[in-house]
């Protein structure tokens, strides 16, 4: 799972995982860094628009020009890169690596079969 640790959203999902005895990693975009491979990880399974949280403070705080960019993969790349926050959260990625966004998208990929 990926997000930031404050995030609601992310909370509920850990505790999630934790009642429902469900291993997982947490990967903190702002304690632990988005590198070039998680980036291009993100690019391949979601559009950039997908990926943005456009209600969010950090996308609020973004000049039109820069919330423009999300048009184009390869600038959108490097905004995400630069403003980790801007991504919804939690991403989620399933142990048969298939992906999701949110918490409607982790409850169903750990669901039981």
């Amino acid at each position: 799972m990926y997000g930031i640790s404050n995030c609601d959203t992310v909370k509920k999902s850990r505790r999630h995982l934790e009642q429902n005895n469900i291993d997982y990693h947490f990967h903190d975009f702002r304690k632990d860094g988005l590198d070039d491979a998680l980036l291009h990880q993100l690019l391949a399974n979601f559009t950039p628009e997908a990926l943005i949280n456009k209600r969010g403070t950090t996308w609020r705080q973004l000049t039109p020009e820069q919330q423009r960019t999300i048009m184009d993969p390869q600038l959108a790349a490097g905004l995400l890169a630069q403003y980790p926050a801007i991504i919804r959260r939690p991403v989620i990625r399933g142990a048969n690596n298939e992906w999701g966004i949110g918490f409607d998208s982790l409850t169903a990929l750990t669901a039981p079969s």
